[in-house]
C-alpha cells in the first residue's frame, strides 16, 4: 500500500480561502478515488498560507481489474447451424474476446449470447495524473485571479506542485499557468526561505516541512495557537478577546506560529475600549486582553477599566526576530491609535445635534432622500411602535429620543474611519453630552443584532429603535423596487427581517405587523411621491417577505418544514401570521412537541379527514361556535353526539386569548380523537353526504366547526403523517 501526496504551492492565500477550499478538495478526492475503484485507509487535507495539501494513505499501486458481463444478440441471430454468425463475431470483437468464449444463456426473453470481459486496472499513478488538474480547475472560491499571460485561474498564482506516490513522481502539467507549472518532488519552506527542498517520499511530508520551519497540519496549528494564547493570558491574569472568526483567521495567516506580547501606551487607554479592540482585532489581527471580571459597560468612554495595556500577536516570523517584530507591531498600532485619538477629539468638539443636521448633506440611496430624511422616517416608525408596544413612560421617552438621534454618528470622524463602531460611538457621544443613559444605550444597541448569533438589544428602548431601524430599511428599499434575489441581498434585507422577528420573540411583544405595514406604506407613498409606490401592494409584498422570514427562522430552530408550513405557510391568511409573529412560533413549537410525544399523528389524521369533507359546507372559516348551527334532533347515531361533545369542548378554548389556549386546544383534540374517529369509522359511523339535505347540512356543519376550531392551532392539511 502506498501514500499519495499532493501539495499545491501558491503565493500568499487569503485567510478565508482554506476554509472554503479544503472541504471541496476533500470531497473531490474522495469521489475520484471511489469512482476509480481505489480503496484507501485515510484521507487528509490541510493548508498553510502558501499551500494546500492532500495526503492519502493505504492506496493500492493500481486499480483492481473489473470483470464485466455483456449481453449480446439473441441466440437465433448469433448461431446458424451451430456456427457463429457475423453478428456474434462482431459482438465478440467489440467485447475484446474470441467468438469461442461466447456463452448462450436463457433469459426471460429467450436465449441470448453473453461475453465475459476483463478490464485491466490502470496504475494509480496514471489515474491521479489525470485527476489532479481537474481538482484544481474545479475548486471554487472568492476573488479568483489570472496571472502572467496564462488563462489559468486560482485564488493566488500557483508556483509549484508536488505530486508523489510513495517515492514515485506523478507527472502533471498545469495548463495555462505562467510560468508553466509541472509536478516535482521539491517543496518550499518558510516564506523567508526562498530555496527549494526535496521530499524523498510522500510519507515524509510533515517531517520534511517541520524541519523547514513549517507547521503544515492546520489542526495542529490551531491547537498550538489556542494553547499559547490561553497560557499567556493566564500568566497575565487576563481574558483574551478572541472571537471565533479572528481565531480562524489567525490559524490561516501563519505557517510557523510565534506568539508575541506587545505593549500599548497608557495614554491610549483613555480611548473607548471598542475603539482599541476594533483597531487591534479587525485592522491588525491582534488579540486584546481584558481584565478578568471587568464590568461590561457599552457606554464607557475609557478603556482603563476594561483592557490591559498589552496585546497578543501571532506572528509568522522567526523567533530570533521577535524583538524586531514586536517593535514593528507596536509602532503600527501606535500610529493607528493616534489617528483614533485625533478622530475622537474632533468628534467631541462637535455636538451631536450639529452632526444630525449634517446628515442632510449625505444621500441615503437613489430616490430615498438623505440620511436626515431616513432618520426622520425611522423616528416616525418608532412613534407608531410605541403606540402598540406599551412601555413605561420613561422608557418610551428614551426610545423616542434615541430614534430621533440614532444616526448622528454616521458623519463622525471615528465612524468614517471605523464603520464597525456605528451606533456604539453615537451612544457614547450622547452620554458625554448629557443625554440620559437610557437614550444613549438605545442608540448604542440599535444595530443589534448585527448578524447571525449576535446579541439582541438588552434594553426596551434599544429594542424599539432597532425595530424601527429595520422596518424603515425594509419599507424604503421595497418602495424603491428592490428585492433580495438568490444570494444577492446588498442591503441585508433578510438579516433585517430576521432581526425584527428575533427581537419580538425575545421580548414577547405582541405587534400587529400587518396593520403597521399597511399604515407605513401609505405614509411612504405620501413621503416619496417620485417613486411608483402603490401602498397596498407594498404592504402585501413586505408581508409575504416577513412570512418567509418567519418560516426560515423556525426551520433554523429545528422545526420540521411541514409544521412550519402549517403555522406560517402560504395557505394561511397573511394576517394569521403577522398579527402576532410570536403566536406562529408558539404554535410551531407546540406541534413539534406533540410530534415528539407521538400525540400529533392521530389528531392530524382525523382533522384532515374532516377538512376534506368540510369544504362542501356553507359555513365560513371564522365560525367557532356551534350555537344555532347544530340540530340534535337530526342525529341518527351516538357518534354524532360524540362529535358535538368534542366540538363544544373545543369551542371555548378556541376563542380564548390566553397563553395556554394552544396547549389546551391540542390536548382537547387528542382527548377527543377516539370520538372523532368513531364518527367516520366503526359500527356507529355515519354517512356525511347522505340524501337528506337537512341531515347532510347538519353533519357538514359539525365537520366545518371541527375544521375551524382545529385551524386556530394549525392548517392540519400541511402536516405530514
Amino acid at each position: 500500500m502506498a501514500t499519495f501526496l499532493l501539495e499545491i504551492g501558491t503565493e500568499e492565500l487569503p485567510a478565508d480561502f482554506a476554509r472554503l477550499a479544503l472541504p471541496q478538495l476533500q470531497s473531490m478526492v474522495r469521489q475520484t478515488l471511489e469512482g476509480e475503484r481505489l480503496e484507501y485507509s485515510t484521507l487528509r487535507v490541510t493548508s498553510t498560507p502558501r499551500r494546500l495539501a492532500v495526503i492519502v494513505d493505504g492506496l493500492p499501486e493500481q486499480q483492481a481489474d473489473r470483470h464485466e458481463e455483456l449481453k449480446g444478440p439473441p441466440a437465433a441471430q448469433a448461431l446458424k447451424e451451430g456456427a457463429f454468425t457475423q453478428a456474434a463475431i462482431g459482438f465478440a470483437r467489440r467485447c475484446g474476446v474470441e467468438p469461442s468464449q461466447l456463452e448462450v444463456r436463457e433469459t426471460a426473453k429467450g436465449p441470448f449470447v453473453f461475453a465475459r470481459s476483463t478490464v485491466l486496472g490502470r496504475s494509480t499513478t496514471a489515474v491521479l495524473a489525470e485527476a489532479i488538474p481537474t481538482w484544481l480547475q474545479t475548486l471554487q472560491g472568492r476573488r479568483f485571479m489570472r496571472w502572467g499571460v496564462g488563462d489559468s485561474r486560482f485564488s493566488r498564482p500557483v508556483r509549484w506542485l508536488v505530486a508523489l506516490l510513495d517515492q514515485t513522481l506523478i507527472p502533471v502539467t498545469l495548463a495555462g499557468t505562467d510560468p508553466e507549472v509541472q509536478s516535482s518532488r521539491s517543496t518550499r519552506g518558510h516564506r523567508l526561505d526562498r530555496a527549494s527542498h526535496p521530499i524523498s517520499a510522500a510519507a515524509d511530508y510533515r517531517t520534511t516541512l517541520a524541519e523547514l520551519g513549517v507547521m503544515v497540519d492546520r489542526e495542529e496549528r490551531s491547537r498550538l495557537i489556542r494553547s499559547a494564547i490561553g497560557q499567556h493570558a493566564e500568566v497575565l491574569q487576563a481574558t483574551p478577546d478572541l472571537p471565533a472568526d479572528l481565531f480562524e483567521e489567525l490559524v490561516d495567516l501563519v505557517e510557523a506560529p510565534l506568539l508575541i506580547e506587545g505593549r500599548i501606551e497608557s495614554r491610549f487607554l483613555a480611548l473607548p475600549p471598542e475603539v482599541l479592540a476594533t483597531v487591534m482585532r479587525v485592522h491588525q489581527r491582534y488579540v486584546p486582553l481584558e481584565h478578568r471580571q471587568a464590568a461590561e459597560d457599552p457606554l464607557a468612554l475609557s478603556a482603563e477599566a476594561k483592557l490591559l495595556p498589552s496585546f497578543l500577536c501571532i506572528s509568522n516570523g522567526r523567533e530570533d526576530a521577535s524583538a524586531t517584530i514586536r517593535r514593528g507591531n507596536e509602532r503600527v498600532l501606535k500610529a493607528r491609535l493616534a489617528d483614533a485619538e485625533f478622530f475622537l477629539g474632533v468628534d467631541r468638539a462637535c455636538a451631536s445635534q450639529e452632526r444630525l443636521m449634517q446628515l442632510q448633506r449625505v444621500q441615503f440611496a437613489e430616490g430615498l432622500g438623505t440620511l436626515r430624511e431616513r432618520n426622520e422616517r425611522l423616528s416616525w416608525v418608532a412613534e407608531r411602535l410605541l403606540e402598540s408596544i406599551r412601555l413605561e413612560q420613561s422608557a418610551a421617552a428614551a426610545a423616542a429620543r434615541a430614534a430621533s438621534l440614532c444616526k448622528h454618528d454616521l458623519v463622525s470622524q471615528m465612524v468614517g474611519e471605523f464603520p464597525e463602531l456605528q451606533g456604539i460611538m453615537g451612544g457614547k457621544y450622547l452620554l458625554a453630552e448629557g443625554e440620559s443613559r437610557a437614550t444613549a444605550l438605545a442608540v448604542a444597541e440599535h444595530y443589534r443584532p448585527r448578524g447571525s448569533g449576535d446579541d439582541l438589544p438588552a434594553s426596551e428602548p434599544g429594542a424599539v429603535v432597532a425595530l424601527a431601524d429595520r422596518l424603515e430599511l425594509l419599507l424604503s428599499i421595497f418602495a424603491k423596487g428592490e428585492r433580495p434575489s438568490g444570494s444577492s441581498d446588498p442591503y441585508a434585507l433578510r438579516r433585517a427581517g430576521n432581526g425584527i422577528l428575533q427581537i419580538l420573540w425575545q421580548r414577547g411583544w405582541v405587534l400587529n405587523l400587518e396593520r403597521l405595514l399597511e399604515q407605513s406604506a401609505r405614509q411612504w407613498q405620501a413621503w416619496l411621491p417620485e417613486l411608483p409606490i402603490e401602498a397596498t401592494a407594498l404592504a402585501a409584498d413586505l408581508g409575504e417577505f416577513l412570512r418567509q422570514r418567519v418560516a426560515s427562522l423556525l426551520e433554523e430552530q429545528g422545526i420540521a418544514t411541514d409544521l412550519v408550513q402549517a403555522v406560517a405557510g402560504e395557505t394561511l391568511p397573511l394576517s394569521r401570521v403577522l398579527q402576532d409573529p410570536g403566536d406562529a412560533r408558539e404554535r410551531a413549537t407546540l406541534l413539534a412537541h406533540l410530534r415528539e410525544q407521538d400525540q400529533l399523528a392521530s389528531v392530524q389524521a382525523v382533522v384532515t379527514r374532516a377538512t376534506r369533507l368540510a369544504v362542501q359546507s356553507e359555513l365560513g372559516g371564522d365560525v367557532l361556535s356551534s350555537a344555532g348551527l347544530i340540530d340534535r334532533e337530526l342525529f341518527a347515531s351516538p357518534s354524532e353526539a360524540g362529535m358535538l361533545a368534542v366540538i363544544q369542548t373545543l369551542e371555548p378554548i378556541s376563542q380564548r386569548q390566553d397563553q395556554k389556549r394552544y396547549a389546551d386546544l391540542a390536548a382537547a383534540l387528542a382527548a377527543g380523537a377516539q370520538a372523532l374517529a368513531a364518527f367516520f369509522d366503526g359500527k356507529q359511523s355515519v354517512m356525511v353526504m347522505c340524501d337528506d339535505e337537512e341531515v347532510r347540512r347538519n353533519r357538514l356543519n359539525l365537520l366545518a366547526l371541527l375544521r375551524n376550531q382545529a385551524s386556530v392551532l394549525a392548517d392540519f392539511n400541511r402536516i405530514q403523517g
